[in-house]
């Protein structure tokens, strides 16, 4: 069953940037949450302070009692360690558990009941992605095997949908409404739908659209004219980038073949082969066939030491180059820069967790991308080179790397290196080379972020925190959730719920139950057929049906108590339709946190 008691109790372990984001969203919502942390936080009572390790701590913090444990530290062997004493305490506790490690998570997921692993660079990465394809994304949502990004339409007196009717924009497949927040006389998307309402100034309509993909199809002409191109432009950048080794290569070749052609000059009896073979074993030392010089005029033995000489100089410095191609990293550096697009791509500068899944994130979609990352040793280095990324190693802040990265003719550069500071300077920097570059920057401070992006006019400035921590808060309020965003304040997730007998839902009107529960029901899954649009509205749930929707995070709170208003109703009346009073209360004044109590330290 997809809902869950609303009086369970939710313990967030670890009150982190992260973790405190995410107590904060539940505490809001009106859940039952409370805090476990090592250390207390000003201003902060409702936390119990302790090593989360300890039994004795665990149990101050009801786990034995509780229905979900978060765990979001950012250590994962301290999280794991936490699990273990955790489930011993409470077995059946559902446990909602961040990690870096994410082959470690899928292993846990698929071993252990009840348990979910959530990264916060996986939840951030498609949203900073979709930012930089130009798409103002406040989330996302998993459908039909694709990510699709979530934005929010403020309607004003110019937008082109002023004025359209909502239901024009219903039946629409290249995107799906997700919520809608009129400015006046507050009502649900169904119930305005369906009394024929059009948009007004200030309305707020929040719609997935379907993912622009590149065209992923060429003809086999095409695909070998774009590989002969790659190929040409990486032996012409290597030449460029290594051209020391160029140059003493060209050397070598030219003093063997001056050393051919002047001893089967000198003598006319001398096979081209013969004199190529001791040319080559005089000059590198190996010797061979010296019949070819003992009968030679003097000219000519004082020719070959000097060559001997020549030769030994410059096979030295070809050997110590050709060792560092091969066995150092120089020729994979070389080849990363050689494989940077030359336009219309785009550039990632720091190779972190956020940074890699980003990168993965636009791959996905058919954009070429390259990396820019500082530290040589970086754990993801052979993960980005395995996806065929190219990484170039220097500093991003640098001209002279970003030139390298071509970020004259990119399409967005996304600075997500760990420092709020050198992401600033990065971006500063790719703007004064490129005005016109579409620049998106990770900060780690949700307030700094705003103010930074309207002072120095960057496409976008993301928070990871902000848009990882309502997915945690989503999992914990219950079910498989699919896609979650905040709009004015408000916690909203999109979900599937499978319907059976016993579910509220069963035997209703799709229009009757999404007009009841202030929810947006986007799609059914039926045995053999999808329902769409139109045809939605008016189906009726039965057993084995699975209703795809978005809601409130707070009215799902309320649905169990409330939705047994549906099964001892035949025909719903207007008088039940509490949503609206719902979203009166959804004011910034109604989500404040509530008072808290007094702290408990073991």
């Amino acid at each position: 069953m997809l809902f869950a008691n609303d009086a369970s109790l939710i313990v967030v372990c670890g009150l982190g940037r992260t973790g405190y984001r995410i107590f904060s969203l539940l505490r809001q919502q009106g859940a039952e949450v409370l805090g476990l942390n090592t250390e207390p936080i000003p201003h902060e009572t409702n936390i119990i302070v302790g090593d989360p390790r300890n039994e004795t701590v665990l149990r101050a913090a009801l786990i034995h009692e509780a229905r979900t444990l978060i765990l979001t530290f950012g250590d994962d062997t301290l999280n794991l360690s936490i699990l273990m004493q955790a489930r011993i305490l409470n077995p059946r506790i559902q446990v909602i558990n961040r990690l870096f490690n994410s082959s470690l998570g899928e292993q846990l997921d698929r071993t252990l009941e009840n348990h979910v692993t959530l990264s916060v660079s996986k939840l951030a990465a498609p949203v900073f992605s979709f930012a930089a394809l130009g798409n103002l994304a406040i989330g996302q949502l998993q459908l039909f095997r694709q990510t699709w990004p979530i934005h929010e339409e403020f309607i004003t007196l110019s937008h082109p949908w002023h004025g359209a009717p909502l239901a024009s924009l219903w039946d629409d497949r290249s995107r799906m409404l997700i919520y809608y927040l009129p400015a006046r006389d507050p009502v649900d998307l169904i119930t305005a739908i369906e009394q024929g309402r059009c948009l007004q100034e200030n309305d707020r309509l929040i719609i997935a659209s379907s993912p622009r993909m590149q065209a992923q199809r060429r003809s086999w002409w095409e695909l070998l004219r774009h590989k002969m191109g790659k190929t040409w432009q990486g032996l012409h950048r290597f030449q460029r980038y290594e051209r020391p080794a160029f140059w003493v290569t060209t050397g070598l070749i030219a003093a063997i073949a001056i050393a051919t052609f002047t001893y089967v000059y000198t003598d006319n009896s001398t096979q081209i082969v013969d004199a190529l073979y001791f040319s080559v074993g005089m000059i590198t030392g190996a010797g061979g066939n010296e019949s070819v010089v003992e009968s030679a005029p003097a000219i000519v033995k004082f020719f070959t030491v000097l060559m001997m000489l020549v030769g030994a100089a410059v096979v030295g410095i070809f050997y110590a180059l050709l060792n560092d191609l091969v066995l150092g990293t120089h020729f994979q550096r070389i080849w990363d820069v050689a494989q940077v697009p030359q336009r219309h791509h785009y550039i990632i500068c720091g190779l972190g967790g956020l940074g890699l899944k980003t990168a993965q994130q636009l791959q996905s979609q058919g954009y070429e991308v390259v990396v820019i990352e500082k530290n040589s040793q970086n754990r993801f280095l052979s993960t980005a080179r395995s996806l065929k990324i190219p990484v170039i190693q220097g500093d991003a802040s640098l001209a002279a790397t970003l030139d390298a990265a071509n970020v004259k003719r990119a399409r967005g550069l996304l600075t997500v290196t760990s420092n709020d500071t050198t992401n600033l300077e990065v971006a500063l920097s790719a703007k004064d080379l490129n005005p016109h570059l579409a620049v998106v920057v990770r900060n780690q401070d949700s307030k700094l972020a705003a103010m930074s992006q309207k002072i120095f006019k960057f496409a976008s400035v993301l928070c990871p925190t902000e848009l990882a921590a309502p997915s945690f808060a989503a999992v914990a309020l219950g079910g498989q959730v699919l896609g979650n965003g905040m709009t004015a304040n408000i916690l909203w997730i999109a979900l599937s719920t499978i319907i059976t007998p016993e579910h509220p839902f069963y035997g209703h009107q799709v229009k009757d139950m999404a007009m009841l529960t202030d929810c947006v029901p986007l799609y059914l899954e039926r045995a053999h057929a999808t329902v769409h649009g139109w045809p939605l509205l008016d189906a009726r749930l039965g057993p084995g049906d699975v209703l795809y929707m978005t809601i409130p995070a707070q009215q799902f709170t309320h649905i169990w108590r409330s939705l047994p208003l549906l099964r001892e109703q035949s025909q719903l009346e207007p008088s039940l339709m509490y949503p609206d009073q719902v979203r009166k209360s959804m004011t910034p004044d109604s989500l404040s946190p509530k008072p808290p109590s007094e702290p408990v330290s073991v």
